[in-house]
């Protein structure tokens, strides 16, 4: 009996250790992300913990640091730092054609409706290393829009953005590009949209003419033009509800009456706030449509 309530005791001890840890470890990743943004205006303060923390452990080790507090030294400190983590902490999670469906759908279902107007912008918010962006440039191309199409692509991590203006991605990965873009409605051999040498695909310089790359925060910054499609997929989903509320209220006052807004297969327009209003266009690949403002 003695050597349980010890035992009991120990685990508690250990318990109580762990959360005390816990508490630290938030408490310090709190400071990082403040000093990150009171000293570079880089804002992840709304961002979900679980995958900062990972990314910023990661980054931590990677450094051979002890501590996220020595971390953050590091960051206000010594140069070049701020950028390594930026890398570690920029959402960079895509690929050509991602969610065929979603691509098939909006062809099929959107370009229609896009046909009549004078010009057409699209912009891929959070866009990465440009993949999505060159996914819909091509498609467009194939619908006969592509000359009337101004295609925005946004990232807030400069180095992401500086890769999307040079089109070249890992030729292994064509393979999966090819598929996706068949599944997608694409009418042509894919390999007809880029050369290749012995580790690169490079798309045709033509794709690019109506792209327009630049770096955009979505939480920092406003709007810079109104749009008649708005893509933001697999973004929000590493935002806590008060930033989504703020990004879901950017790209609302962006939008055209009438324009579309495409989010991710995990993402809801359920958390956009009140006075911001969608019908449901294609509910199953989560493209909805900016309705007026009721008054």
């Amino acid at each position: 009996m003695y050597i349980s309530i010890i035992e009991a005791s120990e685990e508690v001890y250990a318990d109580r250790e762990s959360f005390a840890d816990d508490e630290r470890q938030q408490i310090e990743i709190n400071l990082l992300l403040e000093g990150i943004y009171q000293m570079y205006g880089y804002d992840f303060r709304g961002y979900v913990r679980s995958s900062l923390r990972r990314r910023i452990l990661n980054r931590m080790k990677a450094e051979r640091l002890p501590t996220i507090t020595a971390l953050l030294e590091k960051v206000l400190h010594e140069e070049g730092v701020l950028e390594r983590l930026l890398n570690d902490l920029s959402i960079r999670m895509t690929e050509m054609f991602r969610d065929p469906s979603f691509f098939a759908a909006f062809r099929k279902q959107v370009v229609p409706l896009l046909r009549g107007l004078p010009e057409i912008r699209i912009w891929h918010a959070g866009c990465a290393t440009g993949e999505e962006v060159y996914s819909m440039a091509i498609l467009m191309h194939e619908e006969g829009l592509g000359e009337k199409t101004r295609i925005y692509g946004t990232d807030m991590n400069e180095k992401a953005i500086a890769a999307a203006k040079k089109g070249a991605f890992a030729l292994k990965q064509m393979q999966q590009y090819t598929k996706n873009y068949l599944e997608a409605g694409g009418s042509k051999a894919f390999s007809e949209y880029y050369t290749t040498d012995h580790q690169y695909a490079y798309f045709h310089p033509d794709l690019g003419e109506n792209m327009m790359f630049a770096q955009h925060n979505l939480v920092t910054d406003g709007s810079f033009n109104e749009f008649h499609v708005i893509l933001c997929r697999n973004v929000l989903i590493y935002f806590d509800q008060d930033l989504q509320q703020h990004v879901h209220r950017l790209m609302h006052n962006s939008l055209s009456d009438g324009g579309f807004l495409g989010l991710g297969s995990k993402e809801s327009i359920l958390l956009a706030p009140a006075r911001v209003y969608y019908e449901d266009f294609i509910p199953q690949e989560k493209v909805y449509r900016k309705q007026a403002v009721q008054k």
